[in-house]
C-alpha cells in the first residue's frame, strides 16, 4: 500500500474521532439536563444561539476545551466546553462575538478554563470592533477551583471597562446571577432580563435572612421586574426567551459595530415632509395638563417605532432609539403623564446613562422638552439630587455628538438647563408657539417678585391675578427666547418631524474639539 493510499484512510478516521468528540458538547449526550432545563421554562444555550443569530451562521470555538482541577471529585468530570459555549455569528447580516453559559454543565459555574475561552472572545470581539453578548445562565465562581475562579471574573471586569465605548456589550440574564458575577452585566451597556427565570442580587435570601433576619424571595429580592423597575439594573424586560432574543436582535440592528463606526441606516418609506397635525390634539396647551410623551414620539419617528430603553424605571422620562428617516437617534423626553415630567434622581441617573451610551457610539440626540422643573422635597435632597442631576448635566455638556433640543410647553428653572438647552451646548434649539421658558411658572414667580405688593393690595387676590398675567406677558411669552438667540426659530408642531429631520442632516458632518486630558471627574 502506498503512502497516499494510506493518508486519506487516517484523515478520514481523524475526522470521525473529532466529529464523535464534537456530539459530546452537543444537547444529546445531556438530553437528560436539557429536560430538566426546559422544565424549569429554560432553554437550552444552543437553542437560545439559534434565536440569536441569523440561521447556519454560529461558527463555535474551543469546543473541545476542557478543565484541567482536579481533587474535589472534578477529576473525573471533564466535558467538553467546560460549560460556556463562545464564537461568533451574524446579527441582520453583521457580525456579533458571544459567550453563552451552559447551565447542564456545572451549573455553568465559572472555573479557569471557562474564563479563559471568556477572556478570549471578548478580546476577539474588542480586536474585531464588533458587539459583543453574554448570555448569563451560571450559577457564579466554581468553588473547587478557588482562587482561579475569582481571578477568572476579575480579567473579565477589566475586560468589560477597556471595552467600553468601544465596542457595544449587550448582557442578556437568562438565569441566576450572585456575588461578584452581578458586577459584569452592571458594567455593560445594556441588560436584558426575563421574568420568573432571570435574577441578579449581591448576597442572596438565605444570607440576608441570616444577617437582617429578614424573609424574601429570588424573585423579591432580584428578579427581574425589581431590577427594571426599583433597581433600575436592568434595561429591557421580558415574559419569555423568544421575546427578550429577538429585541436583542432589534437592538444590535440600531448600534454601530464600534465607535468608529455610524449607526446602519435603513431605507425608510415613512415621508420626510409628513405632517404632525395629530400633535396639535395630543399635546394640550395648557401647562398643568398631562399627556403622554409616548405617543408624541411615536408620531414624529419613522414608522411610530419607538425602542424604549428602562420603560418600567424613573418613568418621568423616557429613553429610546428610534430612526428618523432611516437614521438612528437617541431621543430623550420628559414625561408629563408621570410625575408630571419632573426631573428626580432616577430619572437624572437614567437620562445622564442613556447620553453617554449614545454620545459613545455616535447617535446623535433628540431632547423633548416639557418639565416643570426638579422635584422638591427632603428625599430628594438628602438622596443627592444636586449630585445626581449633576451627572445628567455633565453627560450633556461632555456629548460631541449632533444634539437638537425641541421645547414643546413648558421649561422651567434648572431643569430647562440640563434637559440641553442652547447654554450648556446644544446645536438647534427649536420651540412650538406654547412655549414657557422661565426661571419658575408665572404664579410662582409673581409671589416671589410681587410679594410686598400684593400683601399691600386693597385686593390681595385681584392683585396677584394681575401681577401673574404681568409676568406671563413680559416674560413667558412664546418669543422671548428667541428673541434672546436662546431658541433658533419657533415653529409650526405640524412640521417637528421635517424640522428634525432637516436639522440632523445638516448636522451629520458635526465635529467637535475635546480638551486633551487623561479622562473627565463626572459627578458620581
Amino acid at each position: 500500500m502506498t503512502v497516499t493510499d494510506e493518508a486519506p484512510r487516517d484523515i478520514r478516521a481523524r475526522v470521525a474521532e473529532l466529529r464523535a468528540l464534537r456530539e459530546q458538547a452537543e444537547p444529546g449526550p445531556f438530553a437528560k439536563a436539557s429536560q430538566a432545563q426546559r422544565d424549569r421554562g429554560k432553554l437550552t444555550v444552543r437553542e437560545r444561539l439559534d434565536l440569536l443569530f441569523d440561521e447556519g451562521t454560529f461558527r463555535e470555538i474551543e469546543q473541545l476545551r476542557r478543565h484541567r482541577a482536579t481533587g474535589f471529585g472534578l477529576e473525573d468530570r471533564r466535558p467538553h466546553t467546560d460549560g460556556v459555549v463562545t464564537g461568533w455569528g451574524r446579527v441582520h447580516g453583521r457580525t456579533v462575538f458571544v459567550y453563552a453559559h451552559d447551565f447542564r454543565i456545572f451549573g455553568g459555574s465559572l472555573g479557569e478554563a471557562h474564563a479563559e475561552k471568556i477572556h478570549k472572545v471578548m478580546d476577539l470581539a474588542e480586536s474585531a470592533g464588533a458587539p459583543i453578548i453574554s448570555l448569563s445562565d451560571g450559577a457564579g465562581a466554581r468553588i473547587q477551583e478557588g482562587v482561579s475562579a475569582l481571578a477568572g471574573y476579575g480579567g473579565i471586569f477589566r475586560r468589560n471597562v477597556r471595552a467600553s465605548g468601544v465596542i457595544p456589550q449587550i448582557s442578556v440574564m437568562l438565569g441566576p446571577c450572585a456575588g461578584g458575577a452581578t458586577y459584569s452585566p452592571a458594567l455593560t451597556d445594556f441588560v436584558f432580563m426575563v421574568r420568573g427565570i432571570s435574577q441578579m442580587f449581591i448576597t442572596g435570601p438565605d444570607v440576608v435572612r441570616s444577617v437582617t433576619g429578614e424573609d424574601i424571595t429570588h424573585e423579591q429580592l432580584g428578579g427581574a421586574d425589581v431590577h427594571a423597575g426599583v433597581s433600575g439594573a436592568a434595561q429591557f424586560l421580558y415574559d419569555d426567551e423568544v421575546e427578550c432574543l429577538a429585541d436583542v436582535r432589534h437592538l444590535v440592528s440600531m448600534l454601530p459595530a464600534n465607535n468608529r463606526e455610524l449607526p446602519p441606516v435603513v431605507a425608510s418609506d415613512d415621508p420626510v415632509d409628513r405632517e404632525n397635525t395629530a400633535l396639535l390634539d395630543l399635546v394640550p396647551a395648557d401647562p398643568n395638563q398631562a399627556y403622554d410623551m409616548r405617543a408624541v414620539i411615536e408620531e414624529i419617528v419613522d414608522d411610530g417605532d419607538l425602542f424604549e430603553v428602562h420603560a418600567t424605571w424613573a418613568t418621568n422620562i423616557i429613553c429610546g432609539l428610534a430612526r428618523l428617516d432611516g437614521h438612528v437617534v437617541g431621543i430623550v423626553a420628559n414625561q408629563p403623564a408621570s410625575l408630571a415630567g419632573v426631573l428626580d434622581i432616577h430619572a437624572s441617573e437614567k437620562a445622564a446613562r442613556f447620553v453617554q451610551t449614545c454620545d459613545a457610539f455616535s447617535i446623535p440626540l433628540v431632547t423633548l422638552v416639557d418639565v416643570p422643573g426638579f422635584l422638591p422635597g427632603r428625599e430628594q435632597e438628602h438622596g443627592g439630587i444636586i449630585r445626581h442631576g449633576a451627572k445628567l448635566l455633565y453627560a450633556y455638556c461632555a456629548a460631541t455628538v449632533p444634539r437638537i433640543q425641541m421645547i414643546l410647553r413648558k421649561a422651567y428653572g434648572g431643569a430647562y438647563i440640563v434637559m440641553d438647552s442652547r447654554s450648556i451646548g446644544t446645536d438647534l434649539s427649536f420651540a412650538w408657539p406654547i412655549n414657557e421658558i422661565a426661571v419658575m411658572g408665572a404664579e410662582g414667580a409673581a409671589n416671589v417678585v410681587f410679594r410686598r405688593e400684593i400683601a399691600a393690595a386693597p385686593d390681595p387676590e385681584e392683585a396677584r391675578v394681575q401681577r401673574i398675567k404681568e409676568y406671563q406677558r413680559e416674560l413667558m411669552h412664546p418669543y422671548y427666547a428667541a428673541e434672546r438667540g436662546l431658541v433658533d426659530d419657533v415653529i409650526d408642531p405640524a412640521r417637528t418631524r421635517s424640522t428634525l429631520i432637516e436639522a440632523l442632516s445638516v448636522l451629520r458632518a458635526k465635529r467637535a474639539d475635546i480638551p486633551a486630558r487623561k479622562h473627565g471627574n463626572p459627578p458620581t
